[in-house]
C-alpha cells in the first residue's frame, strides 16, 4: 500500500500548475493534503472526484483561505473523522482522520508556532490531544498512521542551517523535545527507519535568497507509524523535484496486512 502526503499550499494554485497531471502519474493508494485553503465547493472540478478515488476534505470554518486538509483514497474507509473532538483545534480543518478496520490515518497540518507565544502554545496543545487520541486508537488495537506537515524539525540533520534556527519556531527545543515524547509513546518516522543518517533530505524551502536551488532546506514532512508497524515499511521517500508547492510530496509504502496489536 503506497500513502502519499503533501502540503500544497493552496489546492487551487496546484491545479494550476500541474497537480492533475502529477497525481494522474502517481496515482498512489492513498494521496493526503495539507493547506488547501479552499472551501469544500471551491475544490476545482477537474479534481474533485478523481478517477476511482473517494475525497474527504475539512476545511477552516473560523478564516477562508486558511488551513485546510484532503484525502483521497481507493481504500474504502468505515468512518471519517474531521478533527480530534476539541472545538479550538477542530476549527481551523487541521486533520482528516480516516478510519479502517485494522488502522487509523492521519492526514494533519500541525500549526505554525512562529506568529505569537499564544500560537505556539496552540502549536503545543495540538501536539497534546493529537498524541492522545493517537494513544486512544492504539488501546482499542488499531494501528496508527500519521502523515502531514508536522511544523516542526526534529534533528539536526533534518535541517539545512541548525545553528541559525535555534531560536525559530520549527526548530525551538521544545517542539523538537515534544517529538521526542511522541517518540517515547511508541512512533517512528519512517524515513529515518530506512535512510537513519541520510543528509540533506527536505521537504520545505523558504522562497527566499535561492533556497530550494541551495537545498537551504527543512524536513517538516513527515509519515511516522505506531512502532508495530515497523518492520511494515518497504519504503519511505521524499520527492524535492516535484515543485508545485514551496514542500514536496512525501511517500510511504507500507506491506499489508498489518500484524494485530496487542493490548493489555
Amino acid at each position: 500500500m503506497v500513502i502519499y502526503s503533501w502540503n500544497v499550499n493552496g489546492i487551487r494554485s496546484a491545479v494550476q500548475k500541474g497537480f492533475a497531471d502529477w497525481f494522474s502519474k502517481v496515482e498512489p493508494d492513498i494521496l493526503c493534503l495539507q493547506e488547501v485553503r479552499a472551501e469544500d465547493e471551491q475544490i476545482p472540478d477537474e479534481i474533485k472526484d478523481f478517477a476511482d478515488y473517494q475525497s474527504f476534505w475539512n476545511s477552516c470554518t473560523k478564516k477562508k483561505g486558511y488551513s485546510g486538509t484532503g484525502v483521497y483514497t481507493k481504500i474504502p474507509p468505515e468512518e471519517v473523522h474531521h478533527g480530534f473532538g476539541v472545538k479550538e483545534f477542530d476549527e481551523e480543518g487541521r486533520v482528516v482522520q480516516l478510519i479502517f478496520p485494522d488502522w487509523v490515518l492521519n492526514s494533519i497540518y500541525f500549526p505554525n508556532g512562529a506568529q505569537s507565544d499564544e500560537r505556539l502554545d496552540y502549536k503545543l496543545r495540538f501536539y497534546d490531544a493529537f498524541l492522545e487520541n493517537s494513544l486512544m486508537w492504539l488501546s482499542h488495537g488499531k494501528h496508527v498512521v500519521t502523515v502531514g506537515d508536522y511544523n516542526t524539525c526534529h534533528k539536526e540533520i533534518d535541517i539545512a542551517r541548525p545553528k541559525d534556527n535555534e531560536k525559530n519556531s520549527g526548530f525551538l527545543p521544545i517542539e523538537r523535545a515534544w517529538l521526542d515524547k511522541y517518540v517515547e509513546n511508541g512512533f517512528v518516522d519512517s524515513f529515518r527507519v530506512l535512510h537513519p543518517t541520510q543528509k540533506d533530505a527536505y521537504t520545505w524551502w523558504s522562497n527566499r535568497s535561492g533556497a530550494r536551488e541551495n537545498n537551504v532546506g527543512w524536513r517538516i514532512d513527515y509519515a511516522f507509524v505506531d512502532e508495530a508497524l515497523k518492520d511494515c515499511i518497504v519504503n519511505a521517500s521524499i520527492h524535492p523535484e516535484v515543485m508545485i508547492s514551496d514542500h514536496c510530496p512525501i511517500s510511504i509504502e507500507l506491506e499489508v496486512p498489518f500484524p494485530p496489536i496487542v493490548t493489555d
